[in-house]
């Protein structure tokens, strides 16, 4: 960390904010893992939920509360008493407790919302905030739509939370309309001018419906923000929250510029986000900042030379600090004579360049049969070896009716023997997976798989990808048809192969189930 003395609070609100993204649920028991994380990570604040909206809200923060103690835990509620009721009995027995308000102010929200004019606006704020603060001392108040409403009476209504008890203000930009700029300035003159800012923090929750989230944090930040609402992989309504990850990451590597920073173990960020994905059956997109599996890999050749320099031609940040073992140098069609050469040689390959010529065209007529080279791919290429086909798909049968799926595959094995197997499933995927297994003996269990479009129009095809995990490698494996559940077929095997290439002494009955 760096060794400024300044820090920004980082309130998490992933199981609050993010588990109100659809598909994002958590039962309270997953909730209570996701928090141990949260505080191993280092954040300031977890908002637990919002007791009023649900029995599973209420229990998951009474759990939470019995186990974390050096935390501080927030709940939401609506400026409502029997909300600020909940909220206090949920946080009973808690260490650090704290009460969020809230109340809409924009005018859009007002009048179709609330149906509430102005006055009835701030009475509502001063009347709950202090309601509120009667229960607990830490009263956060956000004025919701923050960034919609009108300049001057958001200035009373944040006046008013404070006067009432407020010690944290936060502003939201609930629709992710505003941007850095007007977020900026936004906050400098309400510290500069509200009676009694100098007294609390200011804090900004950003939504990213423009994309905009994680800047215009980092420009409220600068405006005098010093606490700031995020979540872990930018999960949250509609298209997200600022991504604590991204936010984190740019303080630290930009600290020269900032001159400011969190308390967050950046080492635990990747382990932090793939916990959640595994929870809420979520990935990220392979190329998302600083978790995304792309994030730290290298496949195109004038990269990878640059980085077998120097690795500060094209890195900004080690892998190792954010919890990545190290950078990925991914062997394909992309990559140069130096990446390939580089990779034999931690081998334990030495080749004349004339030798290293020859491995090299062998690697570039083998990447136009699969997307990635792995080093037992290298290691058959040398010698003028050549990588084996594997098993391959003859034909398939699936047929999805009742209650259970049946389909029978026939493939060509390794040595060119035909053999067919069936196999019944919940589902047709289910079922050829099974089927498949049957005949290689190579027993998959996935840690993900997907589908989706490659192409527009009557050209389109589909592509299935999956992964795994076996003995500590990750494999993955594409898949591409007209036919989703043959690119699935394809994707299976194209994993199934590699783990039998890298094993070659492999019997039937390989176990390669999922570590997580």
């Amino acid at each position: 960390m760096s060794t400024t003395t300044e820090h920004v609070r980082i309130f998490d609100t992933t199981l609050r904010d993010g588990e109100q993204s659809p598909g994002c649920s958590m039962t309270p028991q997953q909730k209570v893992v996701m928090a141990r994380a949260l505080a191993e990570l280092g954040v300031d604040i977890i908002e637990t939920g919002f007791p009023a909206s649900s029995q599973s809200d209420r229990d998951a923060t009474a759990q939470i509360v019995r186990e974390l103690r050096g935390t501080t835990l927030a709940v939401l509620s609506r400026c409502l008493p029997g909300d600020i009721e909940a909220s206090a009995r949920a946080l009973e027995g808690a260490a650090k407790p704290r009460i969020h308000v809230f109340l809409s102010t924009s005018p859009l929200h007002r009048e179709h919302k609330l149906r509430m004019s102005r006055q009835q606006v701030i009475d509502s704020i001063g009347t709950h905030v202090a309601l509120a603060r009667r229960y607990v001392e830490d009263i956060e108040f956000s004025p919701e739509d923050g960034t919609r409403t009108e300049e001057d009476f958001l200035h009373e209504a944040v006046g008013v939370a404070i006067a009432a008890g407020a010690t944290t203000i936060n502003v939201p930009d609930t629709l992710g309309y505003t941007t850095p700029e007007e977020i900026r300035g936004l906050f400098e003159r309400m510290i500069a001018n509200i009676p009694g800012a100098k007294d609390v923090i200011f804090s900004a929750h950003c939504h990213n419906d423009l994309g905009l989230a994680v800047a215009n944090s980092l420009a409220a930040m600068e405006g005098g923000a010093r606490q700031i609402e995020c979540t872990i992989n930018g999960i949250g309504e509609r298209a997200g929250n600022a991504a604590l990850e991204e936010l984190v990451m740019a303080l630290k590597v930009r600290n020269a510029f900032y001159g400011i920073d969190t308390r967050i173990d950046t080492r635990r960020l990747v382990p932090t986000s793939q916990l959640l994905q595994r929870l809420i059956g979520m990935p990220v997109q392979r190329n998302k900042a600083i978790v995304g599996q792309n994030a730290f890999a290298h496949e195109s050749g004038i990269h990878q030379h640059g980085m077998l320099r120097n690795r500060s031609t094209y890195e900004i940040m080690n892998p190792s600090d954010v919890g990545w073992p190290d950078t990925k140098m991914v062997l394909g069609r992309h990559s140069g004579r130096a990446a390939v050469g580089h990779r034999l040689r931690a081998l334990g390959y030495t080749m004349e360049d004339e030798q290293l010529d020859q491995v090299f065209a062998r690697f570039k007529e083998l990447c136009e049969q699969q997307r990635v080279v792995e080093d037992d791919d290298l290691e058959r290429l040398i010698d003028g070896g050549t990588v084996g086909q594997g098993y391959r798909l003859s034909s398939m049968t699936i047929s999805d009716r009742g209650q259970r799926a049946s389909a029978q595959v026939e493939l060509s094995d390794p040595d060119g023997r035909k053999l067919s197997e069936s196999a019944l499933g919940d589902g047709p995927v289910d079922a050829l997976f099974a089927a498949l297994s049957n005949a290689t003996g190579v027993k998959l269990s996935l840690e993900s798989y997907s589908v989706h479009s490659v192409g527009l129009g009557t050209d389109a095809q589909g592509e299935a990808s999956l992964s795994v995990h076996h003995e500590g490698v990750e494999y993955q494996g594409s898949g591409t048809s007209r036919d989703i559940i043959e690119a699935s077929a394809l994707a299976w095997l194209d994993v199934a192969n590699r783990i039998l290439r890298r094993a070659p002494s492999a019997t039937p009955g390989v176990d390669a189930r999922a570590t997580a």
